[in-house]
């Protein structure tokens, strides 16, 4: 009988646990710990950039540590504690294979990435400075822990997903506009211009420049056919280039419209409450 009211008392205590750190379903302390997190990743952020600043780095080097040690602890225990509760989650039941394939979701991918940096160097990972600076840059992983609690960023991730089929064929089109318009400005300016154009790829920027109508003017064409053609690539990259950001405004607007239906009652047309806290 023990062992059964401990069973039970174990697996409310891990169904809590992934309430509670699943965005909408921890009530009012999950809301309140969603905004903590949220808070705790917008300053660690902060906390890195202002560390690359040499005079605040050595006048405040021992709060950055300590805050950096703080905040590992508590992504730690966040990571631990949503890995361990994954079983709770539809699809996740199995209690090894439940977990590992959770843990490779690109979120809890992320979740690691952004502390795993700490753990290296608390290893005696550091005997090359430019390593460790480089894993310290991974550390700005952890602004994008905020699309698991933040719906804007979630519908961001919704229009991505749903318009990705139309994004990769934009995106595929951009790429051969760029190989041909490189390779055609090469074949006209590379005689004139033997080191701005000494090939391909390097033409390629000078086709990534125009293409988004940048046009830095480091490298241009300087013959009449070349200034033409680069005319005429400069049009149809305006139009061509501008097609993925189209795709996600038509996705967003999918996306509100459905979010609002979903939010309406399908009879009344009344909004619906939200969900209590």
């Amino acid at each position: 009988m023990a062992t059964s009211k401990g069973g039970r008392r174990y697996g409310r205590i891990r169904q809590r646990t992934f309430e509670l750190f699943e965005p909408n379903l921890g009530g009012r302390i999950g809301y309140r710990l969603d905004w903590a997190i949220m808070l705790l990743i917008v300053l660690n952020v902060i906390a890195v950039i202002l560390e690359t600043v040499d005079s605040l780095a050595v006048a405040y080097g021992s709060f950055f540590y300590w805050f950096e040690v703080v905040s590992v602890i508590v992504f730690s225990v966040e990571y631990v504690a949503r890995l361990w509760s994954a079983v709770e989650k539809e699809g996740y039941t199995g209690p090894i294979t439940g977990r590992l394939s959770f843990a490779s979701k690109p979120l809890l991918v992320v979740d690691l990435v952004a502390i795993l940096p700490f753990y290296f160097a608390l290893g005696g990972v550091n005997t090359d400075l430019r390593f460790l600076r480089a894993l310290r840059l991974v550390r700005l992983f952890r602004l994008l822990k905020l699309a698991r609690y933040s719906s804007a960023l979630q519908s961001l991730g919704d229009v991505f997903a749903d318009k990705k089929e139309k994004l990769v064929l934009a995106f595929f089109m951009n790429g051969l506009l760029l190989v041909v318009a490189s390779s055609v400005m090469y074949y006209i300016e590379h005689p004139y211009q033997p080191e701005a154009f000494s090939s391909i790829p390097k033409a390629f920027w000078w086709g990534v420049a125009t293409l988004t109508t940048v046009g830095y003017g480091d490298v241009h064409p300087i013959t009449p056919l070349g200034q033409f053609v680069g005319g005429v690539i400069a049009m149809l990259g305006i139009g061509l280039f501008a097609l993925p950001a189209s795709i996600l405004a038509s996705g967003f607007i999918e996306q509100a419209d459905k979010e609002k239906q979903e939010a309406c009652c399908p009879h009344c047309g009344e909004l619906l409450k939200e969900g209590a806290e």
